[in-house]
């Protein structure tokens, strides 16, 4: 797996993180980590979008991240499992999966050519 890929899905990983933590937080620790898990989210983003396709990241790095956060809401959380939830969740993945296969990953560092 590419680098720059993998910097994405990081950077999804830390944004489940800081998503929870907006519904979850309840002190100055939680509410810390939270900002913490946001600021690394985006500085990852960022960094992966000035290498890659900024539309084809953006759109990895939102599937990924609330494809994570549902997933982690059930079985952390007691959010209920729907059938068509989970349908909706795997046609969310195939679309993000499939961004990401037909993307040119021999793209210069800035996009600009």
């Amino acid at each position: 797996m590419k680098r720059n890929w993998l910097i994405v899905i990081i950077a999804a990983i830390f944004e489940v993180f800081w998503v929870i933590g907006l519904a979850h937080a309840y002190n100055f620790w939680t509410w810390s980590g939270t900002i913490i898990a946001i600021v690394i989210s985006n500085y990852l983003l960022i960094k992966s979008s000035s290498i890659l396709p900024a539309g084809t990241v953006y759109s990895v790095f939102v599937g990924l991240g609330t494809a994570g956060t549902v997933i982690i809401e059930i079985l952390f959380f007691n959010e209920p499992i729907k059938t068509s939830k989970l349908l909706f969740i795997a046609i969310l993945l195939y679309g993000v999966i499939g961004l990401k296969t037909v993307t040119d990953e021999d793209i210069k560092q800035g996009g600009n050519s």
